[in-house]
């Protein structure tokens, strides 16, 4: 039950984090100033592939959390596999646009990281 816990709290936590990723595209480009039409198209597929992304590792934990037993060998690589993705994302945005003034862009590593912990936690307790 615990571990159902924490894997759908940190489920939660990215759908949320992708979600809110997904919000302020357009506040985003413009905060760019005046870039030529492809940049904006760069940084817009940028954007929307990380919200997306950290959308999809929170609902395919859920989901296998929903429809597998979570102690199961491929739940387990699951869990440890989608933890080693956001904290590969955390140390991406840590060394990259966490260095940036944007607060929300700040926390994001350590939202990702609490993502991830949740994951391992889930998949260990």
């Amino acid at each position: 039950m615990t571990n159902e816990v924490l894997l759908y709290t940190g489920s939660a936590v990215s759908i949320v984090w992708g979600v809110a990723h997904l919000a302020p595209i357009k506040p985003v480009i413009a905060g760019f100033g005046d870039i030529s039409a492809d940049n904006k198209r760069i940084i817009t597929m940028e954007w929307l592939a990380e919200g997306f992304t950290i959308i999809f590792i929170g609902l395919l934990v859920a989901l296998i959390t929903a429809l597998y037993d979570h102690a199961n060998a491929i739940s387990i690589l699951v869990y440890r596999a989608s933890a080693g993705m956001l904290i590969f994302m955390a140390v991406l945005t840590a060394l990259t646009g966490a260095r940036t003034k944007m607060t929300p862009i700040r926390v994001c590593p350590f939202i990702l990281f609490s993502a991830a912990v949740l994951f391992i936690l889930g998949s260990i307790l």
